[in-house]
């Protein structure tokens, strides 16, 4: 079902916002820093946090404020930073949602609903760099990264739709989230706050292609969050030619990355493969990934690779993924899933999200 969503909030141009600070992308503690700072009590801090994590979307919508503070508020910060303009239902009813934001830019996200709660896939960029041959977000190019505020946005709009409280958080919707790495950490030190959403850091999966520097730098912070590796090929030179970004950082180097983030952290890493029809499903393919990762701890997630009208890649047929699967779990002792796809009929299931409606919707 395709749903146009209209009149949720206004979002304020360019030039409203020069002078302005989002107030979603403020922690407990700045906000009374700003509350303090415009001569309140700071208790006031505490009712306006309250509300934020509620998802209001206007200052004057936090009725237990006084006119004049809101007044004030009004002036200085902004909480309209997200719009659903339209919503897509698929038939397993998961729901991609295409997000306006303040600058005209669009991202989408996607809320999946499970027995043991609700996720919601969001995105840290507005389109991507990183040109993996595969996957749909990188087609129109990369315009910018998304601020933190912006990825909480995602989160509070979503639930205001949907009536429902979501209890995880996936960070694999368009974008490089370590290529935007100072607002994904604030984000996700944001959404973990007690006072606010309370999401746990271990309900929290970070998807990354392999950048590097930031995957050490992202140990050395002791968070509890999931990562997960963008593998989809063991071969150095098979990898490059789908992952550009492997040029820059070879596998040997990422393999090291990886030992020592588990190393750090204490956390299993989460490898993910997308099997691609001749491509990279065949048994020397899976011979090589049980080699590397044997003994590690970490688990493969095999995904059914999904159509990219833009590419002419096919997935797997079902017996060669569970070949590949047994292969890793009996020979490599290698703890191996094929992940459930959702939402493929709507363009939402991985490698699937994409800024293509970016000319429609600002028309």
């Amino acid at each position: 079902m395709n749903i146009m969503v209209r009149g949720i909030n206004n979002l304020k141009n360019r030039e409203e916002l020069q002078n302005m600070q989002d107030l979603r992308a403020f922690s407990y503690e700045e906000m009374q820093k700003l509350i303090i700072s415009l001569g309140e009590k700071s208790y006031r801090a505490k009712q306006i946090y309250t509300w934020v994590s509620k998802g209001v979307s206007k200052i004057d919508d936090i009725t237990n404020l006084s006119k004049h503070l809101r007044e004030k508020l009004n002036n200085i910060v902004f909480l309209d930073n997200v719009k659903i303009i339209e919503r897509l239902e698929s038939n397993d009813q998961t729901i991609k949602f295409l997000n306006k934001l303040n600058g005209q830019n669009i991202v989408e996200s996607v809320f999946m609903s499970y027995k043991y709660g609700n996720s919601i896939c969001i995105s840290t960029q507005a389109g991507c760099k990183m040109k993996c041959s595969f996957c749909a977000s990188a087609i129109n190019g990369f315009d910018r990264n998304l601020t933190s505020g912006e990825m909480m946005g995602q989160i509070y709009e979503a639930q205001n739709i949907t009536g429902k409280r979501i209890n995880n958080v996936v960070l694999m919707g368009s974008g490089e989230p370590l290529d935007n790495f100072e607002e994904t950490l604030k984000f996700i030190r944001l959404v973990n706050e007690k006072g606010g959403l309370n999401i746990s850091q271990r309900n929290i999966t970070l998807s990354t292609c392999g950048i590097i520097p930031k995957i050490y730098k992202l140990a050395d912070e002791y968070l509890k969050i999931t990562l997960a590796i963008s593998l989809h090929n063991p071969f150095e030179g098979e990898r490059e030619r789908i992952m550009p970004v492997t040029r820059k950082y070879p596998l040997d180097e990422l393999f090291k990355a990886v030992d020592y983030y588990i190393e750090k952290t204490r956390r299993r890493v989460t490898f993910e493969y997308a099997l691609i029809k001749e491509t990279n499903d065949s048994t020397a393919h899976a011979e090589k990934l049980g080699e590397k990762l044997k003994g590690k701890l970490v688990h493969v997630n095999l995904i059914p690779m999904n159509e990219v009208i833009e590419n002419n890649y096919c997935p797997s047929d079902s017996k060669r993924i569970n070949d590949f699967k047994r292969l890793l779990i009996y020979r490599y002792k290698i703890n191996t899933t094929i992940r459930k796809e959702l939402g493929s009929d709507i363009n939402a299931a991985c490698g699937q999200l994409r800024n293509k409606h970016i000319k429609t919707a600002r028309a």
